[in-house]
């Protein structure tokens, strides 16, 4: 880049205009020493934004980088480094002693409503007040479900007692960066950035199937096995393909809420079997499900670990009626506590067990990566249906979560993991022990949370929105459960997201909360 380039500021002479004065270059280019971004990143997103809505005239120069710098008070290799970058990116033009300008070719093919137009608009919406969105008449009513809400700002609050979201200091970000890097070579970017149609990483299905599925106990060849965006999507997938109006879907109660909805969506009827002790119990009604959906590694939500023994039995009685399980494996790679006890689908002897997982736990939720193994012919149908959705999940995530996974850096995560939870797992059921209003069951093989029983009178309904005014994050029970109305009595506490050193201070103050309710009964 020229000196002679970059030295004049301001408009050419006679073309006088608000747009070249030193305030107005301020407002437009709003940056802040105190983000997180770098400056350059600010500035250059700064000057994208004004092109492309127009505020920059295409024949007005911008200001010189001496001057821009000034003005911004910033430094001049800032505005340098900004101005080639969108040089090279083709937004600015840099004609020589006359300075850089916006490129009009960046702002071809853009619709510019005529000012007759965005009068004739004006004047209807003053003649005719705004109406209420036109609804087209969905079919169903997914409003309604009974869900589980967290605010997307949990982390400002004090002591978060949430599950299902990570710890981001437990995050491996050098591995996964290294990872980034393999997938970004020339010759992976030439894969993943093809449409695959219907087909998976193949590096990622093999690293499932040699690393993620032999620790359970399971295992499978490729066509058996099919990527979602989630342990989530498998559970529609799966709903979608074997249920209709005339199908019951079984269903333990208290249940993963989202599942009951999915399942609840394409049956035409529900049946909910009570989780004891040894997970779900089932009745003679099990015979007229097509589908029973359970949690036997850690039930979602009282913890419960499913033993070998009703194991065993659940297959037996699941072959009798005919029906297929689906198993959610949910956080069976946190056993931390005791030795492990086998998936479910490891003591499938007649491919009757559809088995649903995922690496939300070990990795992150937000990468949307899960998976689920099942018959060689419902794979090819579940394949087939994934791609009337949406083909498939991104190639480029995948493709890094392989590289993730064959470096051994899952497995090296995973004890890191364990080792934290297993701390705070130790903290949190010291600190709820003492506290007698807190009636909590420790998980026999860890997890990431509590099913907490509260006193008699006490709502959990009621204590959830309590604690939240007392900077305290948890979930009540009673959306897990077929009839809420009848178990308002329960809630859970995770650990998963929350620093061990705010444990003990945060089941204090919940204790307190506690009180004060029972108090007021």
């Amino acid at each position: 880049m020229g000196a002679g380039v970059d030295e004049p500021s301001g408009a050419s002479k006679g073309s006088a205009t608000p747009s070249t004065s030193g305030p107005m270059w301020r407002r437009l280019f709003r940056v802040d020493s105190s983000a997180s971004q770098s400056l350059q990143l600010q500035l250059r997103q700064e000057m994208v934004k004004a092109i492309l809505d127009g505020r920059i005239a295409k024949d007005c120069p911008l200001p010189s980088s001496r001057s821009l710098a000034s003005e911004l008070g910033v430094a001049r290799n800032t505005v340098v480094l900004a101005y080639q970058h969108l040089v090279d990116e083709h937004y600015l033009i840099a004609r020589e002693r006359h300075g850089y300008f916006v490129n009009p070719e960046m702002l071809d093919g853009r619709v510019q409503p005529s000012k007759t137009i965005r009068a004739d608009v004006q004047g209807a919406a003053e003649a005719h007040p705004p109406r209420p969105d036109r609804d087209p008449g969905v079919v169903m009513d997914l409003l309604s479900q009974r869900n589980i809400h967290r605010p997307l700002d949990w982390q400002r609050y004090e002591f978060p007692f949430i599950y299902g979201q990570t710890d981001e200091t437990l995050f491996p970000v050098n591995d996964w960066r290294e990872a980034v890097r393999l997938s970004l070579r020339v010759d992976a970017i030439a894969r993943w950035t093809q449409d695959r149609t219907d087909h998976d990483d193949e590096l990622l299905v093999e690293q499932i199937l040699t690393r993620v599925l032999p620790r359970r106990g399971v295992w499978a060849d490729p066509d058996e096995l099919l990527i979602t965006t989630g342990a989530q999507n498998a559970l529609f997938l799966i709903a979608q393909l074997l249920l209709d109006k005339d199908c019951t879907a079984g269903l333990e109660d208290p249940c993963y809420p989202d599942a009951r909805n999915i399942f609840s969506l394409f049956a035409g009827k529900t049946e909910s079997f009570a989780v004891g002790d040894a997970g779900v119990t089932t009745d003679e009604r099990l015979a007229s499900c097509k589908l029973l959906y359970v949690t036997p590694s850690h039930q979602c939500p009282t913890t419960t670990t499913m033993p070998l023994q009703a194991r065993e039995q659940l297959l037996a009685d699941a072959a009798n009626g005919d029906v297929t399980i689906v198993e959610d494996d949910y956080e069976s790679e946190l056993n931390f506590v005791g030795a492990p006890t086998p998936a479910l689908k490891s003591l499938d002897a007649d491919h009757r067990v559809i088995y649903v997982g995922s690496l939300s736990k070990t990795l992150a939720p937000g990468l949307r990566v899960g998976f689920m193994v099942g018959p060689r012919e419902f794979i090819r149908q579940a394949r087939a249906l994934r791609r009337l959705m949406y083909r498939h999940p991104p190639t480029n995530t995948q493709r890094t979560v392989g590289h993730f996974l064959s470096l051994g850096h899952h497995d090296s995560a995973l004890l890191r993991i364990s080792r934290s939870f297993r701390e705070r797992f130790t903290t949190m059921d010291s600190a709820l022990a003492a506290h007698a209003p807190l009636s909590a069951k420790a998980p026999a093989y860890g997890g990431s949370s509590f099913w907490v029983r509260l006193p008699k009178g006490v709502s959990a309904v009621a204590l959830e929105r309590a604690a939240l005014g007392q900077g305290i994050l948890l979930h009540a029970g009673d959306t897990y459960f077929s009839e809420p109305q009848q178990h308002d009595a329960w809630c859970r506490l995770g650990f998963s997201s929350i620093d061990e050193s705010q444990i003990v201070p945060g089941i204090d103050r919940l204790a307190s909360v506690v009180e004060e309710l029972a108090g007021s009964c």
